[in-house]
Parts: C-alpha cells; sequence; structure tokens
C-alpha cells in the first residue's frame, strides 16, 4: 500500500500538546480512509509537506513570503501524487528558497522523521472548494551564507531569529515549530 510508510511515520511522530496529537489522528485517519490522499484532486483535503528550516546554531530559520496568501511561512507545497512526503518537503523547500545545502535533521534511524503535522483550512479560491491541508512538516538545515533564489511563488525569502519568526508568521503552527527547536539536539 502507498499510504503505509506515511501511515508509520505518523504513528511514530510524538506530537509536543493534545491539539498536535489531534491533528496527527485526523491525518492518520483521512490517509487511512482516502487511497487518492496525496492528489490534489481530492476536493475535500489532501496530503502536503513543508519543511521548516533552520541554520546550523539553530538561531535563524527561513520562511518565505508566499505570493497567493500574502503571509510568511515555512517553505512547501502539494504532493501532487508522490506518496514520499520527505521527498516532497526537500523539493519545495529547494524550490522555495533556491537553497541547496540542506539535508534533514529530525532522523529516526535512516529515515527523515516528522517533525510536525497541521491540519489547517484552505479557503475557497476561483474554481476550487474550502479544504483541509494535512501538512507533513521535517526539519531542515541549511547553510546561511548561501544565497536565495527568488521564484514565481515568493514575494520574500529571508532567515530570522525565531522570535521574529514568530511574529512575523503570525501564526500558532509556526510558533509550534519554533518552539521545538529548543528540544532538538544541535548534532542529530
Amino acid at each position: 500500500m502507498h499510504r503505509q510508510p506515511l501511515l508509520n511515520l505518523l504513528r511514530q511522530h510524538q506530537p509536543t500538546d493534545a491539539h498536535e496529537r489531534a491533528m496527527t489522528d485526523a491525518t492518520i485517519a483521512f490517509v487511512g480512509q482516502h487511497p487518492d490522499c496525496f492528489k490534489r484532486s481530492l476536493l475535500i483535503g489532501h496530503i502536503t509537506a513543508s519543511a521548516l528550516t533552520v541554520s546550523p546554531d539553530r538561531q535563524r530559520v527561513v520562511l518565505i513570503h508566499h505570493r497567493k496568501l500574502n503571509r510568511w511561512f515555512q517553505p512547501g507545497g502539494h504532493a501532487d501524487g508522490i506518496p514520499d512526503v520527505a521527498t516532497v518537503a526537500m523539493q519545495e523547500a529547494r524550490e522555495e528558497t533556491g537553497l541547496t545545502s540542506l539535508r534533514f535533521v529530525h532522523k529516526l534511524g535512516q529515515l527523515s522523521a516528522v517533525f510536525d503535522v497541521d491540519v489547517h483550512t484552505i479557503p475557497a479560491r476561483a474554481d476550487v472548494p474550502e479544504h483541509l491541508h494535512y501538512d507533513i512538516r521535517f526539519l531542515l538545515e541549511a547553510d546561511p551564507a548561501e544565497p536565495f533564489r527568488e521564484n514565481h511563488e515568493t514575494i520574500g525569502i529571508r532567515w530570522f531569529s525565531p522570535e521574529t519568526a514568530t511574529q512575523s508568521a503570525d501564526s500558532e503552527s509556526v510558533a509550534r515549530m519554533i518552539r521545538k527547536l529548543s528540544n532538538i539536539n544541535n548534532t542529530v
């Protein structure tokens, strides 16, 4: 079953609070019920993947200013049928920032571990109804000296201090990920 690797990752994930636990459980149920969960053609919702990208010392965080939503977020996007969400998160981070020095930080053995899970509503736009994104998030590290490369999806890419990132994103889901950084060993 193409969904089993994601279900295994989600079952191994350790949410930080009851809210994230409820979102993780909802994501497990959604993936279990919908064989087409990785396709955006599933109009009630679909799997997305994103990456919180940090400097090696964890003192800086990359956020992109999303063109369509006009807000600061971590890089990420639709799985578009690809069940390997870690690959999707890495691909989206590369495409949206231009960074090539990216590497996974948070691991379970040889596999990239889920860093965070978030379920959020996407408002209706044109011919796409309101729907849910079941976002599977990973922790990446990048060289802060490497330059960014703008693309059509962003109107800004910046390194922020964790505090400024929390304020700029003005999102509890981004704030939750940044709070988790203090629990991640810099040598992982």
